[in-house]
């Protein structure tokens, strides 16, 4: 770990990080009533603002290094966890890997409830499109709400778990599916989705939260001039594409994490993702900005109407997306107290918008970018480089397509006025022309993640002063992909780390002053609550999810089924031992037959199939403690016969492994045959090849 503070942003590759409108008086003030979460977190972010922020203080930084375990619980079947527990009346709510939910008691870490969705049994073909992961709940009224893969949306007495309602969000055949956690909007309950990587069109919809009847939809791309005719926003987004951009697929656009409810305005700001296809000149080859591709829209909460919109990246070309938490917070600037909207993208900056008109006030770059050289704070518009949608054929990018900052909540403190972002730093290679070994076809553009700068293939948590727009400091994780933030009243910020530790930092220098041994790497974001006068600190503990997506880049050597997935709860005086599990390990147990001779032929046909398994089993079959095993280990994956017998059975779906019964005998072959040529790599009988990404759900 390697912490530094900084009085101004990065420079690299010549890139302007940092664009501010604004002089900084002070962002920070002692009284942070009204912001984050109490003795309760009733909301993904801890409550509506989403600034992943407590306000409790018997945690802070004098009592921190005598912080244990309270309990523990494992979750057996569970895989990727990604959700950030909810806690209302000394009852904690959470997701698993496919969106099962969890009532379990706060003190003690008892099961009181679950209830499984069931999406392998009511819609089998929408597993073909999953990391196997899902962001949580919801809680409004005595009732927590969820979605399932599928797009079904369901209220449970939170209580005990009773099925109340359970709804549609997603329309028979559109290929959407929903991965991210449901909002409440007094009285009513919205569900996106995704899908946009697999030419889907993006919607948010909005339920009665007491009957589960529809009350409006908002489509973040157009449709068809009949289907746009009458709604003004849809006709103003219609000008930005051309004639035929339906032919190439939806558009994308799915709004599948960022989410807030601003009870003062009654209006919910949506974060809408990346175009589909990535290559503007398929998607659209006239030219136009695509709305409202990588905006952040405002919509009337009772209605649905639209009310202003910002777009961060016009004509997206690069899988960059809006849809990273957005926080709601008051800022002082030049003097005057300011509504706004706190967001940094995958694209590199953090902005500050006013949330009444969203126009841009400020925007400083967090990271190391090379596509923009700022933002225009007339226009809101950035200032972009040439040749950054690989107009010559070849583009190298920073951020990469897994982003600056990603779904991985960050928060924000009025204590401190920082904000505290978790980063990656690494680069993507978009090709028109082909590419290397490492390069897969993805919507038409071979595409690969890069690691060519210093700092390359590292996170990093950014402590980030909105107001200024300058960075604090800066914590060097060993590894790509990191936890979710908390930041607390009593000076802290925790995070959990790749390589399994759960760490808490001092929220004004950054100096490490806890940490915990895991056992397995996070991804979810920690939260924080009171019950019977004590706080406690909570944590879901299940690294994956787009793990898979980077393969090696990401592969830290968890393996499948070998560590507990866990909720770990932490409170000062906790005592509890938490049970070993394996250690982390890239050494791979490869299985081969010698007598089996495979095709280079069938080999780089089996490549290109793969991209079916990636997101399941990792790319280039790098597990990467992915929702499945690591094929070359496997020993189903050995045999040919029983490798076919089982992709066609679906005898493992309820476990997340989908049927694959289009699969040609040819196919099945050339997918065996490159598993095998990948078990010989790791053994070293066979000369290694790259691996490649798959896009992010």
């Amino acid at each position: 770990m390697r912490i530094t503070r900084r009085i101004a942003p990065i420079a690299a590759m010549a890139a302007v990080l940092m664009v501010a409108g604004c002089t900084a008086t002070g962002g920070a003030t002692p009284d942070d009533s009204g912001v984050g979460a109490g003795d309760d977190w009733t909301a993904v972010g801890g409550a509506a603002d989403e600034s992943s922020y407590s306000r409790l203080v018997d945690i802070d930084t004098s009592n921190v290094n005598k912080l244990g375990l309270a309990w523990s619980l494992d979750l057996p079947g569970e895989v990727t966890l990604e959700a950030t527990p909810l806690e209302v009346g000394g009852v904690l709510y959470f997701t698993g890997s496919y969106a099962k939910a969890y009532a379990v008691d706060a003190k003690t870490g008892k099961i009181l409830w679950t209830y499984d969705p069931q999406v392998w049994k009511h819609n089998p073909d929408k597993m073909h499109f999953s990391f196997g992961a899902n962001r949580g709940m919801a809680y409004e009224d005595g009732k927590v709400f969820a979605a399932a893969l599928d797009g079904r949306i369901f209220a449970l007495d939170a209580k005990t778990g009773k099925e109340l309602w359970i709804a549609d969000s997603i329309p028979e055949g559109a290929l959407n599916i929903s991965t991210g956690a449901p909002r409440v909007m007094n009285g009513k309950v919205i569900i996106g989705n995704g899908g946009a990587d697999f030419g889907a069109r993006g919607f948010v919809t909005a339920f009665d939260a007491a009957t589960g009847k529809q009350l409006w939809r908002f489509y973040t791309t157009p449709g068809t001039p009949e289907q746009n005719a009458g709604n003004a926003a849809l006709e103003m987004a219609a000008r930005t594409w051309g004639p035929d951009h339906l032919k190439a697929g939806g558009g994308g656009g799915t709004v599948w994490n960022g989410m807030t409810f601003d009870p003062e305005a009654n209006r919910v700001y949506i974060g809408v993702g990346n175009s589909g296809p990535y290559d503007p000149e398929l998607r659209d080859p006239g030219g136009g900005d695509n709305l409202f591709n990588c905006s952040i829209v405002a919509l009337d909460a009772d209605t649905g109407e639209y009310v202003w919109h910002y777009q961060e990246n016009p004509r997206d070309s690069w899988d960059y997306k809006a849809t990273p938490n957005i926080v709601t917070a008051e800022l002082t600037i030049d003097g005057k107290r300011r509504k706004v909207l706190l967001h940094a993208p995958t694209n590199g900056y953090l902005y500050v918008l006013d949330r009444e008109t969203g126009k841009v006030i400020s925007a400083g770059g967090t990271t190391l970018i090379n596509w923009a050289d700022g933002i225009d704070l007339e226009t809101g518009r950035p200032k972009e480089r040439e040749n950054i949608r690989y107009e010559t054929g070849l583009t190298k990018i920073w951020p990469g397509t897994v982003g600056g900052h990603n779904w991985q909540a960050m928060s924000y403190s009025p204590k401190t006025g920082l904000v505290y972002i978790p980063i990656q730093q690494i680069g993507a290679r978009f090709s028109r022309k082909g590419g290397s070994e490492n390069a897969f076809n993805v919507m038409g553009l071979m595409l690969e993640p890069i690691t060519e700068k210093p700092g390359d293939g590292h996170g990093y948590l950014v402590a980030w002063d909105p107001v200024a727009q300058k960075e604090a400091w800066r914590v060097k994780h060993a590894h790509l992909w990191n936890g979710g933030t908390l930041a607390t009243a009593g000076g802290l910020v925790f995070q959990g780390t790749a390589d399994g530790w759960f760490k808490a930092y001092d929220a004004a220098t950054g100096k490490e002053v806890w940490k915990f041994n895991a056992g397995l790497g996070i991804i979810s974001a920690p939260m924080s609550y009171r019950v019977g006068g004590r706080q406690y600190v909570s944590v879901l503990v299940g690294y994956g999810g787009t793990a898979s997506a980077y393969g090696k880049f990401m592969d830290v050597g968890w393996k499948y089924g070998a560590q507990p997935r866990r909720l770990l709860t932490f409170a000062v005086g906790g005592e509890q031992e938490l049970a070993p599990s394996p250690p982390a390990t890239l050494k791979v147990a490869a299985l081969d037959d010698p007598d089996l001779r495979i095709s280079d032929a069938d080999v780089a046909v089996g490549r290109a199939l793969s991209v079916r398994c990636a997101a399941c089993h990792g790319v280039g079959f790098h597990s990467a403690g992915t929702p499945g095993p690591d094929l070359r280990e496997s020993g189903i994956a050995l045999d040919l016969g029983t490798f076919g017998q089982l992709l066609r059975s679906g005898a493992l779906i309820e476990r997340g492994m989908p049927r694959f019964d289009t699969l040609s005998d040819a196919e099945i072959r050339q997918l065996h045959a490159y598993i095998r040529a990948k078990a010989r790599e790791a053994l070293g009988k066979r000369e290694k090849e790259g691996d490649s990404p798959m896009p992010r759900l």
